[in-house]
């Protein structure tokens, strides 16, 4: 036998028992993970009826598809930064370096926030949150979006302002402790209305704090709120709430942009409350009413003005604890408030008991769409969303193609309305998917296959708008924003050729031959675009230009019923 056969038959016989060790090693390993991945799946049976073991399997391929785009962002931009330095040096120009961003937090009852050098990048914006790095282009951009994002593998937390531009960059990021829900936009002009009626020595001071400010809400069962500047991401003021008291992530503002309403539960009773807090009070919590119910969740100003609509999810829970308590007796409700003395008015309750009603959008004109979150038995098929006006005794499902609710998981996150439009789009992330709805007709015309998606937002630009004013005749509604786990944000685009045909798919200006030609030539009534990020959004994302529409259009439509009167 040769050296080389001898050694070759050497090393097989030693390499047998390593490969039978391997196999059993990776046998075993395979058997432990499966073991722990049945237990946590039944725990996870146990509090989420509409859990999946292909979740595990989405959630494995998200981290891999993030781990690399931000591995290809990171290399892009080493390859960008080395490429410039080098033109730079080797031209011998002397250019002035990017002006870095420093929030310098003036923060009430909070840590100050640490400087946060700026970068500029050629490609989509990533957030570094571990470095606590904001991100800010040279160029003058308004902030139109406003969103939470997160890791949670490394537990860490931020609110980010986007761009109205084609990449949808990131432009501020300001670090929070703690995971965050929803994100308030403050209607534009207070300053404006409460200079007029105050001293000249208040009015000075409302100057300072009026400019627009986004309020922050800490994810249930959280105790803190906080105050962000719109232009610059700066921490106002942390809020913690009254003994005995936590919130429940929503928050609206009046009309006027100076009063705050947050859902909150009375930790002692376990029943939901409004907190009330003056804005021109540095958001002192001033008032407080009951909302006939338990676990109010998102809740929103009425377009009359005088009226707050809530949902009363009707999960009832304890301090510091998101585990749910009465499934079996919950008893969800849609309330209209008084918001000035907290008088009921209207109460409304969904056909089944387990329908907790969860999110809600508003048309100018007083339609109030809801956004259920359906905690019962998984084989039923119950209406996700729904629809109400005052004085109707019952909510109005919308339709779906062959009555299939389940595909969205019996679980809404967000529904927003785009009233110019009369479109309604909602996500689900447990399914998936997004969908767009003709709120006239009550059809679904249009849906996406978007994982992990949440966060719906009107999507609005405007030309050379105000970071402290908006001018609503510029504004203009383009269709919906939906943000994910996976760091995109997916735009709806409405297509005008469909708008202008009155919602017909078919393209009048053609005669096709047969039905694949005429499949080829229908009018898709949106537009679907994509941008990715390299960073997890959460839960909401808010337009911050659309108070101040939504105001418009609520005052517009007032004058023409007066005017026809």
């Amino acid at each position: 036998m040769s050296y080389h056969q001898d050694e070759s038959h050497h090393n097989v016989k030693h390499s047998t028992p390593i490969l039978a060790m391997t196999i059993k090693t990776l046998g075993l390993a395979s058997l432990g993970t499966g073991a722990l991945v049945t237990i946590h799946h039944q725990y996870r049976k146990r509090h989420h009826a509409q859990a999946q073991l292909q979740d595990y399997v989405v959630g494995v391929k998200a981290q891999l598809q993030r781990l690399h785009h931000a591995n290809t962002q990171a290399i892009n931009s080493a390859q960008q930064t080395w490429l410039a330095a080098w033109q730079a040096a080797d031209s011998n120009t002397n250019s002035k370096p990017h002006q870095s961003c420093q929030h310098s937090s003036n923060c009430q009852d909070s840590d100050s926030q640490s400087n946060r050098q700026s970068k500029q990048t050629a490609q989509a914006s990533t957030v570094d949150i571990a470095t606590n790095n904001a991100i800010h282009h040279t160029k003058a951009e308004t902030v139109a979006w406003v969103s939470g994002v997160g890791d949670l593998s490394k537990g860490e937390f931020a609110v980010v302002g986007i761009a109205d531009n084609a990449a949808k960059d990131i432009l501020w990021q300001t670090p929070m402790p703690e995971r965050v829900h929803d994100i308030v936009v403050q209607p534009v002009g207070i300053h404006k209305a409460t200079t007029t009626i105050n001293t000249a020595t208040t009015a000075t001071k409302l100057a300072v704090d009026t400019h627009q400010h986004v309020v922050v809400m800490g994810r249930r069962p959280s105790e803190h709120f906080w105050v962000l500047a719109v232009a610059t991401g700066e921490v106002i003021y942390r809020i913690k709430a009254a003994c005995q008291r936590h919130f429940y992530g929503h928050a609206c503002f009046s009309l006027d942009g100076q009063t705050l309403y947050v859902t909150e539960n009375d930790t002692v009773s376990l029943t939901g409350k409004i907190g009330v807090y003056a804005v021109n009070q540095q958001y002192k919590k001033i008032a407080e009413f009951a909302t006939h119910g338990i676990g109010p969740h998102e809740l929103l100003a009425h377009p009359d003005g005088e009226t707050l609509v809530i949902a009363n999810g009707g999960i009832k829970t304890e301090k510091a604890s998101r585990e749910e308590l009465n499934l079996d007796s919950m008893q969800p409700s849609l309330v209209y408030l008084n918001r000035h003395d907290g008088r009921l008015l209207e109460q409304i309750y969904p056909e089944h008991n387990q329908m907790s009603v969860r999110h809600l959008s508003l048309h100018p004109d007083g339609l109030v769409a809801i956004g259920i979150q359906f905690q019962g038995e998984r084989h039923l098929n119950v209406p996700l969303v729904l629809t109400h006006r005052r004085g109707e005794e019952a909510f109005t499902a919308l339709s779906m193609p062959q009555g299939q609710w389940q595909q969205f998981h019996h679980y809404i996150a967000s529904v927003a309305i785009n009233a110019k439009t009369n479109l309604l789009c909602a996500s689900s992330p447990i399914g998936g998917c997004a969908a767009v709805y003709d709120l006239q007709s009550g059809q679904m015309i249009q849906s996406a296959k978007l994982p992990d998606c949440a966060g719906v937002a009107v999507a609005l630009t405007q030309d050379n708008q105000s970071q402290c004013q908006a001018d609503t005749n510029t504004l203009q509604t383009q269709g919906f924003i939906v943000s994910d786990g996976q760091g995109n944000l997916t735009q709806f685009t409405v297509n005008s050729d469909f708008i202008e045909h009155g919602g017909k798919v078919a393209n009048s200006n053609k005669v096709a031959s047969d039905k694949q030609e005429q499949a080829n030539n229908a009018v898709k009534p949106l537009h679907v675009t994509q941008v990715r990020h390299a960073l997890a959004f959460d839960n909401h994302l808010q337009a911050v230009a659309y108070p101040a529409l939504f105001y418009a259009a609520v005052t517009a439509l007032t004058v023409n019923i007066e005017h026809n009167c």
